[in-house]
């Protein structure tokens, strides 16, 4: 009577590499549309508070990402608010002007944002 040993531990299967987005450039790109300039931004920016307009579907996270990759600054904070589409008149005519979403990044001191 021989007994033979059966190797009944099942070898794992090689796990999957993690492919960051990090070292490709531009994903995050699209997220930051454009600066916010009007006099409320400007003077935020004197507190390291910066002002950008951003796509309505953008969340927090992604806007964190986006600073990161374009500007290569870490934010503190990011508030982040809906603008309401607005009823205008013109000559008779309504209209409406379009709403969106607007981000500001909260950053620390000595950190700024070179916007042109």
């Amino acid at each position: 009577m021989t007994t033979e040993t059966k190797d009944t531990k099942k070898k794992a299967a090689p796990k999957a590499k993690k492919v960051t987005t990090s070292g490709t450039p531009g994903v995050y790109a699209h997220v930051l549309r454009e600066p916010r300039i009007t006099e409320k931004a400007t003077a935020s920016a004197e507190k390291n508070g910066y002002v950008f307009n951003v796509d309505p579907r953008t969340t927090k996270s992604e806007v964190i990402k986006a600073v990161r990759e374009v500007y290569g600054v870490e934010p503190m904070r990011i508030t982040m608010t809906t603008i309401v589409p607005k009823t205008k008149t013109n000559r008779g005519r309504v209209g409406v002007r379009s709403g969106g979403k607007k981000a500001t990044v909260w950053l620390k001191k000595g950190d700024t944002i070179e916007i042109v």
